[in-house]
């Protein structure tokens, strides 16, 4: 990244899934899922590090046709870069930077669907998201052996 008035998106180590209204973001470095809404979504995009923020806002006014003000697009930066979306450092703290509920009441009602939002969860690892253990594994009591089945007493999954 040139400098933080042209973010760049992070590409490597993530898969995609494009939705509707949002964007599935699936980090398998870290193991995290993110969800970013439409406007979350859209600066996202935008990122590749010869963008600026302005030109990244005029073009969300253009798509989202509402008012979205340059601080709009540095709340969803702040974001991105707190999940790691963005390559490089951070933006240096800023002292015009408002927080969430400080843009909310000036974009105004109209404008509160375009606050961009980014969700995140921690996804378990494939080892971590089985549901039981197969035969011959150990197991303990109260876990289930495939096919659903307690653990026997004996500690071996039939």
């Amino acid at each position: 990244m040139a400098d933080n008035g042209h973010p760049k998106a992070r590409r490597d180590g993530l898969v995609l899934r494009e939705l509707p209204e949002e964007l599935l973001v699936y980090d398998t470095e870290t193991h995290e899922a993110h969800c970013l809404n439409a406007t979350a979504a859209f600066v996202w995009k935008q990122c590749d590090g010869t963008t600026s923020v302005a030109e990244i806002s005029d073009r969300a006014r253009g798509t989202f046709e509402t008012e979205m003000d340059d601080e709009v697009v540095w709340t969803a930066l702040e974001d991105l870069w707190k999940r790691q979306l963005l390559e490089g450092e951070p933006a240096p703290a800023r002292e015009g930077t408002m927080s969430r509920s400080q843009v909310l009441p000036r974009a105004g009602i109209v404008a509160a669907v375009s606050v961009p939002v980014v969700t995140s969860i921690v996804a378990p690892t494939a080892a971590h998201a089985a549901t039981c253990s197969p035969s011959g594994q150990q197991c303990s009591s109260g876990q289930l052996c495939c096919p659903d089945t307690p653990c026997p007493a004996g500690g071996v999954c039939p």
